[in-house]
């Protein structure tokens, strides 16, 4: 279970990306937070935020029309 999670549905590209950057700034070094998004772009769009910002994706999936990560903030 995450420790903070966010629902970006019917936000387009970069808007999820920018919430998710804000909220994991907030957070400790090894919490997690899941995002909730509808954008179809947002697989591959966190997965690239990830590689670049050093965070981890721990896990990602589906859910109906809405996608989900789960984020791992490095320290």
């Amino acid at each position: 279970m995450a420790d903070v999670t966010l629902d970006t549905s019917g936000l387009s590209c970069p808007i999820p990306i920018l919430k998710a950057k804000k909220a994991l700034s907030a957070m400790s070094g090894g919490a997690t937070l899941e995002v909730v998004a509808t954008d179809p772009a947002a697989p591959k769009d966190f997965e690239a935020f990830c590689r670049a910002t050093g965070n981890v994706l721990v896990d990602s999936g589906s859910r109906g029309q809405a996608f989900w990560f789960l984020i791992q903030r490095t320290a």
